[in-house]
Formats: C-alpha cells, structure tokens, sequence
C-alpha cells in the first residue's frame, strides 16, 4: 500500500536509510519532520502492515510544478522487485492532480542503480530524463562524491 508518511513512520524510514548503506543518512528527527510536515510530497509503501520503502521530496518554492526527491530508500528483502520505481510514479500520480509536471533529484557518477530507476521511471511515464552537473565533490566535502542533477520532464 503507498501512502503519504506520518511523524509515525520516520524512525522506520531513518532504518532504512541507515541499513542501506549508500542513502547519507540524516538523523531520525529529520525523517520524523519529514513525515510530520512534508508528507504530501513523499511517500512510503506498506508491505504486511510494515513500511518497506519511502520517497522523500518537497515541492520546490521557486516552481510548484517541480518535486524535488531528496531520497529512495528500499529494505534490503525488497530490492530488486521495482518497488523503487513504483514508489516514484506513485508520487508523481498523486502530485500530477497538484500540477506537478517536472521531477529533479541528485544522483552521484558511480550510482547507476539509480540512475536506470529514474531512467525507467521516465520512460515508463513517455517522458524526457537529463543530467548535468551540480554539486561538486569540494562544495560537498570530504569523501562525497559529486551529485549530479537530474530531471525528468
């Protein structure tokens, strides 16, 4: 079942990031805000009453028809079934009622699981995806790779 978060979930949500071992991991407090206050532009997915996965994004201030993800993260026993895609057109069916037209999100040169998600997920939805480059491994820091931007429009 996808639905949008609650403060409720956001400690399983910083569980998953936290066992992913590839997600930067926030503290439990930004996934509790996450769903308290950011609900209607993230998702998680239930799977026998237990949340498995989530997306969280925010609407972009300087364009409301842009949702920025800032994570997918997805329980280990459940990766490889598309349910990273699934909880990304989830999102973007539920927002498209809002306007929401375009999708952006950062993803690093070596993450090219990520990168085939995002690139199904547009395909799938007959859109465009591009890249180019944002944040750079100096402005990031010590042992972060850069973050390039991509869009699904």
């Amino acid at each position: 079942m996808f639905r949008p978060p609650t403060a409720a979930d956001g400690n399983r949500m910083w569980e998953i990031a936290r066992d992913s071992g590839v997600l930067d991991l926030n503290s439990s407090y930004a996934y509790v805000l996450w769903g308290a206050e950011f609900s209607e532009s993230s998702v998680v997915v239930e799977v026998e009453g237990r949340v498995v996965g989530f997306v969280t994004g925010f609407l972009r201030p300087s364009e409301p028809d842009t949702i920025f993800v800032w994570q997918v993260g997805v329980d280990a026993d459940q990766r490889g079934k598309g349910l990273a895609a699934r909880l990304l057109h989830s999102l973007m069916d539920r927002l498209a009622e809002r306007g929401v037209v375009r999708l952006r999100t950062t993803i690093s040169p070596d993450n090219e699981a990520s990168q085939r998600t995002f690139g199904a997920v547009a395909r799938d939805r007959g859109m465009t995806l591009s890249s180019e480059d944002y944040l750079s491994s100096e402005l990031l820091g010590e042992g972060h790779e850069r973050e390039d931007l991509y869009t699904i429009s």
